[in-house]
């Protein structure tokens, strides 16, 4: 029979008082009673710290100054003694079973490093909104995803940070989290550096609520250049960290992309989201685009090429793609709006993309891509 694990929940929060409350209420109702309640406040100024006092001893107070996300969830982990970790976003909730049903996936498999579920959406006051991150939970990518990683992580459709739970062991493999580059989003850091450490699941159930608000600045519905940058950026970044731990866990020696040796430029290489990306923004403001080398034709090139060669797509839906590097390389600077959001956000009713692919007769409508933090 397996030991008890303890699990530690590490609620992190800035700013998030009036959610505050909702986020530690659903850690400390779970079913499973071996657990810890952490609450990192990074530096917040509204009434958060008030919060957190009125619980007393039944949680442990983090309080520190305002360095961002990774520095907030660095000082949780830090504290914690659980061999699972639940990083909890201050505005979303979990359910009552999540741990329990989590605990079971880590005892039944050695392997095991991250065990993933659906968050259900809420608005402001709490209400379902009637839709799910993904959809639907054999969406949930699971399993030794350390060669998707390599080759196409950029398109792996990860769940936000409060989706996840995480073996300590592993963690403690990859943390510190970089405080510089993931002031915000640091589930980039630890969606696509923990795969390459053992075997992910995913729960059947929904786990938890992702609430959606108007403070909640990376849940968008339209084209933000700024943000578009920030991620092409933070992207880069976490290429040249799992090439780090993958050469440093002897992944890369059968791994060849250009007939050459794998190298961080190659991390993803087969991933489309991030030379669309990248063209969108070279093409729309070229004076802001953050990879000084890049050049227009190279990027349609390399689109191309990635959707020809990914392993996980339909014929039709390489060349749906195919069809969309070539005309957003050559079209007018007018249409490229029209284009970036077809391609990102194809549920609009106005989606190019979408018709395109109802007119080849493909019925479902594809995911969006990740020109946001990754649901």
């Amino acid at each position: 029979m397996n030991p008890p694990m303890l699990v530690s929940i590490i609620i992190n929060n800035f700013n998030y008082g009036r959610f505050l409350a909702f986020a530690i209420e659903s850690a400390l109702a779970q079913s499973y009673p071996m657990t810890e309640v952490l609450v990192v406040d990074d530096g917040s100024t509204d009434n958060s710290r008030a919060v957190i006092a009125a619980y007393g001893d039944r949680i442990v107070p983090v309080l520190k100054e305002n360095g961002g996300q990774a520095s907030a969830l660095n000082a949780g982990f830090a504290r914690s003694h659980g061999s699972v970790v639940i990083f909890l976003d201050a505005d979303d909730t979990l359910h009552p079973q999540v741990v329990e049903q989590v605990v079971a996936r880590f005892q039944a498999g050695a392997e095991v490093v991250r065990v993933q579920y659906q968050l259900e959406t809420i608005d402001n006051n709490g209400k379902l909104l009637g839709l799910a991150k993904p959809e639907r939970p054999s969406a949930i990518p699971q399993g030794d995803l350390r060669q998707q990683v390599l080759l196409y992580g950029d398109d792996l459709p990860w769940l936000p940070t409060s989706g996840n739970a995480f073996s300590a062991n592993m963690l403690h493999k990859i943390f510190p989290i970089p405080e510089a580059p993931y002031k915000i989003c640091a589930d980039y850091y630890l969606s696509n550096l923990s795969p390459l450490y053992g075997v992910v699941e995913a729960l059947e159930a929904s786990g938890g609520c992702y609430r959606v608000h108007t403070s909640n600045h990376h849940e968008k519905d339209h084209l933000d250049l700024e943000q578009m940058r920030q991620l092409i950026v933070r992207t880069h970044q976490t290429h040249h960290y799992i090439y780090e731990h993958a050469h440093r866990l002897g992944l890369l020696t059968r791994l060849r992309i250009h007939h050459g040796v794998y190298s961080p430029d190659d991390v993803s290489a087969l991933a489309v989201s991030f030379p669309a990306n990248r063209l969108i923004s070279l093409r729309l403001a070229p004076a802001q685009h953050p990879l000084a080398a890049d050049r227009r034709m190279s990027l349609a090139r390399r689109g191309i090429w990635a959707a020809w060669r990914h392993r996980s797509m339909s014929l039709l839906l390489k060349f749906s793609y195919i069809s969309w590097f070539c005309l957003t390389c050559v079209a007018p600077k007018r249409a490229l709006p029209w284009l970036a959001e077809s391609l990102f956000y194809p549920r609009s009713k106005d989606s190019w993309f979408n018709q395109f692919l109802s007119l080849l007769g493909r019925a479902k409508a594809v995911q969006n891509l990740p020109v946001k933090a990754k649901p």
